[in-house]
């Protein structure tokens, strides 16, 4: 795998976005397909869940391997380098997604993490969401 320079990867990191990612869009379909109905992104919830199911209080996050670092997952590898950068920036992600997570719960919310890699199998995944979220 070739290293990028610097000034490609910031172009990159630039295009990023933080909602309506291909993943969170590619997930949303699925849910869609299986017949489920859903909310997005409430802003009175932690951490604006993804996907809100309100009638069931359940809420599913799309998780980006990297950005949130995925255990075992190739993808949700520390960078090689600027590792005093990136160190801290995806330990606080982690750190507020358990926080979000644990407020969600408090509040008798049921949370499922949905992590990119998981949209490889989308069998796998619509059998994991219809358990989730039950009967329709």
């Amino acid at each position: 795998m070739d290293k990028l320079s610097a000034e490609r990867r910031s172009a990159n990191m630039r295009r990023i976005r933080n909602t309506d990612t291909n993943p969170e869009v590619e997930l949303r379909r699925l849910v869609h397909r299986l017949g489920y109905r859903f909310r997005l992104h409430r802003k009175d919830l932690p951490g604006r869940p993804d996907i809100v199911f309100p009638g069931r209080q359940k809420v599913i996050f799309m998780h980006g391997c990297f950005w949130h670092q995925h255990p075992g997952c190739r993808e949700g590898r520390m960078p090689g380098s600027r590792v005093d950068y990136w160190r801290p920036k995806l330990d606080r992600n982690q750190t507020r997604d358990a926080a979000n997570q644990a407020q969600l719960e408090e509040q008798g919310w049921k949370v499922l993490v949905v992590w990119e890699c998981e949209l490889k199998d989308s069998k796998s995944l619509a059998k994991t969401l219809r358990r989730f979220l039950g009967g329709l």
